[in-house]
Parts: structure tokens; sequence; C-alpha cells
């Protein structure tokens, strides 16, 4: 955010008449904006960042440690490889800056308005643990601080109708992807009679398409500080085949014998626990009693099947063997062994979904703007990250490794996709999104209803209460500016 903070600043000195003695009159507004934009990092990384490596640590494939170094090293990938167009189309398409062409104090104190407007309802979702989208909060506090200072002059009202529309968009597309993802793994592995060998026999596949698409997003229309913005789409194509078959080859000759170590280790783990526990039966437990209770399971078990025989079921119709056959059956429990297999491939789609968090988020900016982003963001994940990754990751629905592996898949190619074209979708939506829409057909714990529709309400005011504080801010501050910028 602090890309705006420089763009605006820029602009706006270059339609004053005098600048010298407008940064003589505005440097207190500068500083201020640098130290908002601080505040505003940190409630991004205490919220938005956080939620995007919610459900690896919800699924336990990594620990919180964990997941703030990943989220660190790959947000800020994320924005300097791909993140480009979004934060563009905020400035320029929300409001119509040519309004402010005579009026270039109330362009600069609108955006320190818009920095405190978005920061203060970041730090209060983070409190309240809902997860909340800073690119609608920005948007929210645009409109606020420009409603406030110019009215309704400016307002580009198909282009919020359209972010508006990539709001609802974005989590069902994003559910819709994650949950054709889940079915398909549940039929190809977790449903088979041997999932783990399965399943092993699929990771390189899944390595490989994971790498090809992203590095295809880096390649392709890419970076222009990296010089990737005029790579013919054939040279695109090719980089990014070149990188799935090289991370499918790592995949298959290292990672798979790896987890297979892994694997057995954890048997062996479970088979000293469980030994441990038949000690304690053996020891503790009356054995006569045992025995009774074994002979009335037994002739529990003959009277049920016995009772099955005499009422069999009514033979369902085509339309419900079909939705039976293609949907998870919620009563199966995965083993131990299928869940440690894919907490390797959910790591590598956790840095995925945090490389596609960093892209939809940011732009090129120089380098030290950039570091002073990061900075703020690492400080407010390592300080308060804890608070949304709990609501996303354990609250809202139970998630393993291999949902989780779909969920952060499904949410990525979401927001990636949007990156491209330059639409300032929310990550924290196609997050939440594919959550509820795995959570609904796997087993296990399932979605609980009400902390989503706490969610979804703190998503439908957004907009309005970040616009309502950078409007008041902007109030105030509208005082401290000169009549000759105002």
């Amino acid at each position: 955010m602090l890309d705006i903070v420089l763009d605006v600043v820029t602009s706006t000195l270059a339609a004053a008449i005098n600048v010298d003695d407008f940064r003589h009159h505005f440097l207190w507004a500068l500083i201020v904006g640098i130290c908002l934009a601080f505040l505003l990092g940190f409630g991004m990384g205490a919220n938005d960042v956080s939620n995007a490596f919610g459900t690896s640590v919800g699924s336990g494939a990594l620990t919180l440690i964990q997941a703030y170094l990943l989220a660190t090293i790959f947000e800020t990938l994320g924005a300097v490889l791909v993140g480009y167009n979004v934060i563009d189309t905020m400035r320029k398409g929300v409001v119509d800056v040519a309004v402010y062409n005579n009026s270039a104090g109330d362009f600069l104190i609108g955006q320190v308005a818009a920095l405190g407007g978005t920061a203060t309802w970041l730090l209060i979702a983070t409190f309240l643990h809902l997860p909340v989208s800073t690119t609608h909060a920005v948007v929210g506090a645009t409109l606020g601080y420009s409603i406030a200072c110019k009215g309704f002059q400016g307002i580009q009202w198909m282009m919020v109708v359209n972010i508006v529309a990539s709001w609802f968009i974005s989590p069902i597309f994003s559910g819709c992807v994650s949950l054709s993802l889940y079915l398909f793994v549940d039929h190809v592995i977790l449903r088979t009679s041997n999932p783990v060998a399965n399943g092993l026999m699929w990771l390189p596949i899944f390595y490989f398409v994971c790498l090809t698409f992203n590095m295809f997003m880096i390649s392709y229309q890419g970076s222009k500080v990296l010089h990737l913005s005029t790579v013919p789409l054939w040279i695109a194509i090719l980089i990014s085949l070149a990188a799935g078959i090289i991370a499918a080859g790592v995949c298959h000759f290292l990672i798979v014998p790896s987890i297979r170590k892994y694997i057995a280790k954890g048997k062996q783990a479970d088979t000293r626990q469980s030994n441990a526990s038949s000690v304690v039966i053996s020891v503790t437990e009356d054995p006569e009693i045992d025995k009774v209770a074994i002979r009335s399971g037994s002739t529990t078990t003959c009277s049920s099947d016995s009772d099955s025989v005499q009422s069999p079921p009514t033979p369902p119709g085509k339309a419900k063997k079909f939705i039976t056959w293609l949907l998870p059956d919620k009563e199966r429990t995965e083993s131990q062994d299928t869940l440690r297999m894919f907490t390797s491939v959910q790591t590598l789609t956790a840095c995925f979904a945090g490389f596609a968090h960093g892209a939809n988020d940011k732009k090129e900016t120089p380098l030290y703007v950039l570091l002073y982003g990061v900075l703020a963001i690492c400080v407010g994940l390592w300080c308060l990250g804890h608070k949304v990754i709990r609501t996303v990751g354990t609250k809202m629905s139970e998630v393993n490794p291999a949902s989780g592996f779909c969920i952060e898949f499904g949410a990525a190619v979401t927001a990636l996709l949007a990156s491209k074209l330059g639409l300032p979708i929310s990550t924290t939506h196609c997050l939440v999104g594919a959550v509820v829409a795995v959570g609904s057909v796997k087993g296990g714990k399932s979605i609980d209803w009400g902390l989503f529709r706490n969610v979804a309400f703190s998503w439908v005011v957004t907009l309005p209460v970040a616009g309502g504080f950078a409007a008041l801010y902007m109030w105030l501050l509208h005082f401290t500016i000169p009549p000759q910028y105002a």
C-alpha cells in the first residue's frame, strides 16, 4: 500500500503550481501518510495475509512459525513478480482523479484519509477475529473520502459495480474450482483401496500443474521491473512447461521417497502408541468383562444384520445414485498415512496461495518502498496473525491436508487469474468460499454456518465502514488545507 502513497504524492506534486510551497504546507501529511501506511501494512499482515495460510495451520501441515516465514517470503515474491495491475485499477478506476486537477491538497489529504480508514477497519476486524479484504477496504475508503470531499463527482459507478460483482464471483468461482479438485482427488485417491500408493503416483502430477501454472503467471505479461512484460506467449509456455517438468522430476525422485520414509516413521510411532494403549487396557480391565462385551457386541451385530435383511431399503433413483457416487462418503475417516502424504503438497499450495495473495494486492514498486511494506506486514503477521488464522483454519470447518490442498489451490488459481486481468478481487473471499464449498461435502466437522454468517456480514460492511472512517478523517483534515490548494 505504500506504493499508493508514493504514486499519489508524485501525481499531486506534478499538478501543483509551486512545488516548494506545496511541500512546505504538506510535509506533515506525507509523514502522517507514511506512518498510516505502516499501520495499514500491520493490519494487512494481521488479517488479510494471515487468512491465506490459515488452512495450512489448521490442517497441521504447517506450524504457526513456518506459516509466518513462508508468508513473508512468498507474499513478497508475488508482489514483485506478478502484481502490477490491481493498484492502478483502484487508484484511477474507482474515482476519476481529473476532478482533483485544481485541488491537489484535497487529493493528497484524501489519500491520507483513505490509509487511515483502511487501517482502522482492518485492525477492528482483526481483533474481532473476522477475515476481511484489504482490497475492499481500500476501495471503500477511496469512495468515502472522495464523496466527503467532492460529493458524487468523478465516481466511476460502472467500475464500482464491476468490483462489487467480482466480490461475489470470486468465492463462487474459487469454491467451484476447489470442489471440483476435491471430488477428483476423492475419486482417484481417497476412496480407492490403496490411497497412499495412488496418491504418491499422482503427487508429481500435482507438482507439475502447480509449478507450470505459477510459472506461466510469472513469465507471461509479468513484472516490468524484471523485464518479463514483453516475453512472447510461446516462450512463456516453454518456460512454464520446463519448470513443471523439473518440479515433477524432483517430486518423483526426491520428495516421494522422503514421503515414504516419513509415512514409515509415522507408522512406527502409531504402532508404539497402540502397543502402549494395549498394555494399559490389559492391566486395568477385567478380562471377563471384556469377554462379555465382545459376546454382546457380536450378538448385537447379528441382530442388526438380521433386521437389515428383513427390511431391505428402497432402491434409490438414478439421480440419487449418481449424487451418492459423486460425493464423498462423509462417514469415512482418512488414514493418517494418507494425510501425511498430502502434507507435502499442501505446503506447496500454501506457498502458491501466499504468492497469489501478494500478486493481487500490490504492483511493482521501488525496492525501499517494498521493504518498508514487507516489514509492516511481517510485524502485523507475527503479532496478531494467529487471531484470523484460527477463524479460517479451525473454527469455520475441519480442514485436513487433503482438503486443504484443494482449498488453497482453488483460491490461488482464482486470485492469480484475477490479478492478470487487473480485477481487485478478494483473496479472502476466494479462500473462505473454497473452505465452505469443500467443507460442505467432506466428512468430519461440518461448516459453522453461524460463524460464516458473521464473516459474510463483515464482508458486506467492509466497504461502507472503511468509507465512513475515511470520510470522517477527510472532514477533520480538510480544515488543514490552505485555500490555494483546496
